[in-house]
């Protein structure tokens, strides 16, 4: 089983995994960024027929838009909180996961050695048998 696992680790190109990166985290920010235009426009056409209101009514509307406006900020900030948790989160995964592979590779290594060693006792012991 253990050779299994061997053979896919060895089959991901990590140099290419690690180089691109930085183009997976730039793709992300474009698609928060597109995702984030695409919900605007509604917002800002409420605020426009708002600041259209009646001079009486303008103090009311700019009130209104102010509420607005300190609730978006509340919800941008736990989505921003959120945000972060996630990203804190994926990277202690990330790291755990490098120690278990890294882990593994000492363990592998033992277990070549050990095999090595138990191949020349064989052949040794196969050897002074004759």
């Amino acid at each position: 089983m253990a050779v299994g696992w061997l053979t896919v680790l060895k089959s991901v190109p990590w140099a290419e995994v690690i180089s691109n990166a930085p183009a997976v985290a730039e793709g992300a920010r474009k698609l928060w960024k597109a995702v984030a235009r695409k919900s605007a426009p509604d917002k800002v056409a409420s605020d426009a027929a708002d600041s259209q209101a009646n001079t009486a009514g303008e103090r009311t509307a700019l009130e209104t838009r102010t509420i607005a406006l300190e609730n978006a900020v509340t919800e941008l900030r736990e989505q921003m909180l959120a945000s972060s948790e996630l990203i804190k989160t994926l990277a202690e995964q990330n790291a755990q996961l490098v120690r278990h592979i890294e882990t593994n590779r000492v363990r592998m290594l033992w277990l070549g050695a050990l095999t090595a060693v138990a191949v020349i006792v064989a052949v040794t012991a196969l050897y002074l048998g004759r």
